[in-house]
């Protein structure tokens, strides 16, 4: 065989281990079947785009054509797109509303070049909002959407309005054990799809986590057949979260096992300097599907007072 196509196989066997990548094509295939019936709980989108970046190329939905400043919604670790279907159809009818799927994570977007920091992070998110058009973007995002949002906001602010934070994760609270634990479940394909349901259930507060119900079955399939290369999410020093200027909505459950509640509201509401901070004390991590309409109803008012001011 030619040693020009071992080295070339050799290569890319290497790169892919730097890389997002799904495990298999029965893998993927698993995977986009399980995204097509979540995505159809959505409302149908006006717009969908592959917009190319440094790292990959970065699938990005338009719900809605209103005028004012858009909504960019980011979604969680392992979830994707359809993790919004709670909260979609009521924002659009108000605001116009871009979602991605983040690089790295099992998605339609695709990861070509390996992450090294947290600025790496921040580059392809700048560089989607480009290409999508958006020069000022009200971001919103959960969990570790929250936290590419804070990323953001500390290597390249310029494009944001303002930050909505929904129980973001390694943000204003370490990660706890129990989070930790959770966070297994993507990187271990042998887990039992059981296991898989249970912890799911146990991240949103006992809520139902089955087959039957399709994001839990989006997100489960993501985790079992998604390899996730994206390094370990840097945790925001005081100064850092200080440097903060734009306005931010910071929503915490109570019940979160993603942080210590308490100690991650009275962090956000020490340091930022133009924090509206809220804990709900009956919300889990999941609470944007927990509590949609008061979510909705919250950022709505959020972001119509950043524009009015």
């Amino acid at each position: 065989m030619n040693s020009k196509i071992l080295q070339s196989g050799a290569e890319n066997k290497l790169q892919q281990k730097n890389l997002g990548h799904f495990r298999s094509p029965a893998a993927e295939q698993a995977f986009q079947t399980a995204y097509a019936e979540a995505m159809r709980a959505l409302p149908t989108p006006t717009a969908t785009a592959d917009v190319p970046t440094s790292f990959g190329s970065v699938r990005s939905y338009k719900f809605g054509n209103s005028k004012g400043t858009s909504l960019l919604l980011l979604p969680g670790r392992s979830a994707s797109t359809p993790m919004w279907e709670p909260n979609v159809a009521t924002l659009v009818q108000h605001r116009t509303a871009y979602t991605i799927d983040l690089i790295g994570e099992p998605g339609m977007s695709v990861q070509t070049r390996p992450f090294t920091n947290a600025g790496d992070q921040a580059v392809w998110l700048r560089e989607a909002l480009a290409g999508i058009g958006l020069p000022k973007v009200h971001l919103v995002g959960v969990s570790i959407g929250g936290w590419s949002a804070v990323n953001l906001a500390l290597y390249a602010p310029d494009p944001i309005a303002s930050l909505t934070l929904v129980d973001p994760a390694s943000v204003f609270g370490r990660l706890t054990w129990k989070m930790i634990v959770v966070s297994l479940g993507s990187v271990l394909p042998f887990m039992p799809q059981a296991i898989r349901m249970t912890l799911l259930s146990w991240i949103s507060g006992g809520a139902k986590a089955d087959e039957s119900v399709p994001i839990a079955k989006l997100i489960a399939s993501g985790m079992r057949n998604y390899a996730n290369k994206i390094p370990v999410p840097t945790y925001p020093s005081d100064e850092q979260l200080r440097s903060i200027t734009v306005p931010v909505l910071a929503l915490i459950g109570g019940r979160s096992i993603a942080h210590n509640p308490k100690k991650a509201e009275a962090r956000a509401k020490r340091l930022l300097q133009q924090g509206q901070v809220e804990l709900w004390p009956a919300a889990s991590h999941a609470m944007n599907g927990e509590f949609p309409e008061r979510v909705n109803q919250t950022i709505l008012r959020f972001v119509d007072n950043v524009d009015s001011h």
